[in-house]
């Protein structure tokens, strides 16, 4: 049974069931293609991520910045442009960001060096951070809030594994038979084709406020985010003691403190961190900072081992990523179902400690020379960790906004959402900052190979220590939680 048959089965059949008119299939459509496009993007480009460092010349260590200079930006702004659509129109920063998406694919298609390439990147991160809010609210602004809702947010969850899933096939392709650029190129004309629609079929959403915007919450949590996220990645080359080092982790750590001490205060903060309070929305949030931050990771840490370890093609890598896809897409298939049957904390545990099976079977599995048995095995017990990844993220969202009043679901899946903004965008430097160091340690005396080799394994094992730590303190806290609510119900 699929999430839609869930949302379906809840809210009854026959023809009391409200329908959605062809406007609403057809604005349905136009923002869930670009939900797919943004998911695919992901995937797209990190079975090329490989192919990309040879072709323009990346060093080993500097490859997770083609990834991490996307993530850091759509992370970093997307709260402050959630604001933006807020004020000035949603319709407006959603048409913006699909036009930047364009001109900076275009971009990232044409670049002769890493520079050109790396901004492309960071601009794609921009135009992300703007459609991604935006178009996520025009969703529920063009549905009424009930079964036509919940069937559409459904429907856009779904989107996010099929496009990862299908990214990951197609960029393959697309890198085997023509050339990574068309990893880029393929964003534009679908791309072109969302924008002409979109006046048509979208109308202008903005909310009317006499507060002003929280821009000093934006300053700092952007710029913190990136001080701290860019403090760590070069942490992996130059080292911990290094004093440039030091003082972005620093400075960024402190302005995210500071960061934390404004929204406290702000009458429109982009992220209520006063709901914290609550056990469950503070231990949800924690899990899922470090389930996604971690299976993150995970994703390009594979795709350096099967290609700069074994020596897979793009269009191989992209065919085991969609393994993983499927295995992904029944994760969010059935985790409403576990969570029926369990509860959101159990759930959101047990998918942690499945999620914890991919990273440990490669550490212990995975060989420099595997073979198709060896491989068979691994992408199985990865299949495990992605099923498990989506299942904690489902539950993480479910735990981290039950037990509230409606008045503050809102600011429960805005803070939410920030967690998962923020994870996309630490989880690959902080792991690859460990795997480069342990390359560079070795690259003099060993190969390319197998310095690479072990660096992933290493970086991988502490990824699932990460897991297995973070899945047994929640476990204690949630039950401590649990005993206090018998204890105060007495």
């Amino acid at each position: 049974m699929s999430v839609l048959d869930e949302t379906a089965s809840r809210e009854g059949s026959g023809p009391s069931r409200p329908r959605m008119t062809q406007r609403q299939r057809a604005v349905l459509i136009l923002l869930l293609s670009s939900t797919f496009l943004l998911a695919a993007d992901l995937s797209l480009l990190n079975v090329a991520v490989p192919l990309i460092g040879d072709g323009l010349g990346f060093a080993v260590g500097d490859l997770q910045w083609i990834a991490t200079a996307f993530a850091l930006t759509a992370a970093g702004f997307t709260l402050f442009f959630g604001r933006v659509g807020d004020f000035f129109g949603r319709r407006m920063l959603f048409i913006a960001g699909m036009t930047l998406l364009v001109l900076s694919s275009l971009l990232g298609g044409v670049a002769n060096d890493p520079t050109v390439l790396i901004t492309a990147r960071v601009l794609q991160g921009l135009a992300t951070a703007m459609s991604t809010p935006a178009a996520l609210s025009l969703l529920t602004t063009s549905f009424p809030e009930g079964p036509l809702r919940a069937r559409a947010l459904g429907a856009n969850g779904a989107m996010v594994s099929a496009g990862f899933t299908v990214g990951a096939i197609v960029g393959g392709l697309l890198t085997d038979l023509l050339s990574w650029r068309w990893a880029f190129l393929i964003n534009v004309p679908i791309g072109l084709v969302i924008i002409a629609f979109t006046p048509y079929l979208l109308a202008e959403s903005k909310v009317a406020r006499t507060a002003r915007m929280d821009v000093p919450g934006a300053i700092t949590v952007s710029t913190g985010l990136v001080s701290l996220v860019y403090g760590v990645s070069r942490a992996g080359e130059e080292g911990w003691a290094d004093p440039f080092v030091l003082g972005c982790v620093v400075i960024g750590a402190a302005l995210l403190v500071w960061f934390w001490r404004i929204e406290l205060r702000a009458q429109e903060p982009l992220a209520s961190v006063r709901i914290l309070r609550k056990p469950t929305v503070r231990w949800g949030n924690i899990g899922g900072l470090v389930t996604i931050t971690m299976q993150t990771a995970v994703i390009f840490m594979v795709t350096l081992y099967l290609q700069d370890v074994l020596g897979w093609s793009a269009m191989a890598t992209g065919l085991a990523f969609a393994v993983l896809g499927v295995a992904a897409f029944l994760g969010g298939s059935f985790a409403p179902r576990i969570i029926g049957r369990i509860g959101n904390h159990r759930s959101l545990v047990t998918g942690m400690a499945l999620q914890a099976v991919g990273p440990v079977g490669l550490v212990l599995v995975a060989r420099q020379d595997s073979g198709p048995a060896g491989v068979t095995v691994l992408l199985a017990l990865l299949s495990v960790g992605a099923f498990g990844h989506v299942t904690a993220v489902v539950s993480y969202m479910v735990t981290g906004t039950s037990g509230l009043p409606d008045e503050e679901q809102g600011l429960a899946t805005g803070l939410a959402t920030m967690t998962q903004q923020v994870a996309l965008a630490v989880g690959i430097p902080v792991i690859s900052s460990i795997a480069t160091s342990r390359i560079h340690a070795l690259e003099a005396t060993h190969s390319e190979s197998e310095s690479v080799f072990s660096g992933v394994r290493l970086a991988l094992a502490v990824d699932a220590g990460v897991v297995i730590v973070a899945v047994v303190v929640i476990v204690v806290f949630l039950r401590r939680v649990a005993e206090q609510r018998r204890v105060d119900m007495k």
